[in-house]
């Protein structure tokens, strides 16, 4: 693992607030959703975001394809991986919210064939090739983008996955990388074990190379500098959150119990989430990394389980105490702090000698002067 993440949504209009703290405290990316009753437009936000920050990269957490006209959308990409000069970051899915696809006519048993649809015409689109297809919900004939691709040979894409093996599928067949929304939950993470090897099948079928480094896992986070700290934190928002999740959106997520500590400790030992310190959140990572095999960017799913001041510094607690364990950062740190340890007294001994020597020097060169 060697990237940090964030997938948040506009949180109060202060999305590009999150982004610069982000980037100032070192993650390498941030994603904004593109959920209909979440987030009505990722590409404004990230829009925002692009002109506040300079090194983070920015991309979509996931575009819904079926909600889009795919050559609409190419151009969108197209154009903002020019503004954002190559930070930018084209996440895609299926659409994993029923309401969304209720109120747009959509049927929900259609979202994955829809999204295979699109991506047909997305990928040739984007490395600035001419396409003609005509599906049931869409037609493109000879379309091709005025902007040849700034990244090449195409920005880069990632595709989400969840239970099924319709996103490991999409992933290997286009050769792009893999989303992994709900990693920490139950049926989630026992499909990390196979869905790698699904991708793999596939790109091999299709002639396409993949990559680990290009797979995100997503798993939600509040961390303070204690256990305690952190389950205080979590009171401001934690029951509007599991209210949303269990009373309001149509997914299944289940969390029981009435009071805050009740539904603090069924997320954090049912593996779900981390509210805790550092070593809590390290040890998630650990668990995600042994369960999938291997994965290469850790996405923190954004929330307001606390306040903002206590959400950023949060982030900034995962940016100090918790990449660099799993960046490579800390071996050379460690392995000095280990050899100055183990030769304490050798070097304390020398500089014990060095104080007499410069004191028999002194003394010895006064003694050779005259009186004055």
């Amino acid at each position: 693992m060697t990237e940090f993440w964030m997938l948040t949504w506009p949180i109060a209009g202060r999305t590009a607030e999150v982004a610069k703290l982000c980037e100032a405290t070192g993650w390498d990316g941030l994603l904004v959703t593109d959920t209909q009753c979440l987030a009505a437009e990722a590409f404004v936000q990230l829009s925002f975001c692009a002109a506040a920050t300079q090194r983070i990269r920015l991309g979509t957490g996931v575009s819904s394809l079926p909600y889009h006209h795919p050559f609409i959308l190419a151009d969108r990409v197209q154009q903002l991986d020019y503004q954002l000069k190559g930070r930018f970051m084209f996440g895609v899915g299926p659409g994993s919210l029923p309401s969304d696809a209720f109120m747009m006519g959509i049927d929900p048993l259609r979202q994955r064939d829809m999204m295979e649809e699109a991506l047909d015409v997305l990928i040739p689109l984007l490395r600035g090739e001419a396409v003609t297809k005509i599906t049931d919900w869409f037609s493109v004939k000879e379309a091709r983008l005025q902007l040849m691709p700034y990244t090449r040979p195409h920005v880069e894409m990632a595709v989400a996955a969840q239970i099924s093996p319709a996103g490991p599928r999409a992933a290997g067949k286009h050769g792009i990388g893999m989303l992994s929304i709900g990693s920490t939950t139950s049926q989630g993470y026992m499909a990390l074990s196979a869905a790698w090897g699904i991708c793999e099948e596939l790109a091999r079928e299709h002639k396409q190379a993949v990559s680990r480094h290009h797979w995100r896992l997503v798993a939600p986070m509040h961390v303070a500098e204690t256990r305690e700290k952190a389950l205080e934190n979590v009171r401001f928002g934690l029951g509007q959150w599991v209210r949303y999740f269990t009373e309001v959106i149509a997914l299944p997520f289940e969390i029981k119990g009435t009071s805050i500590e009740d539904k603090c400790a069924q997320l954090i030992e049912s593996g779900y989430a981390v509210i805790g310190d550092p070593d809590d959140a390290a040890a998630q990572l650990e668990r995600l990394d042994k369960q999938s095999g291997g994965f290469g960017c850790f996405l923190q799913l954004a929330h307001n389980w606390a306040d903002f001041p206590q959400t950023l510094r949060s982030y900034e607690l995962i940016a100090r105490y918790v990449m660099p364990r799993f960046q490579g950062l800390n071996p050379g740190r460690q392995a000095s702090l280990d050899w100055t340890a183990a030769n304490r007294e050798k070097f304390m001994n020398a500089g014990r000698q060095a104080k007499v020597l410069a004191t028999e020097k002194h003394l010895a060169e006064r003694r050779g002067k005259p009186s004055a």
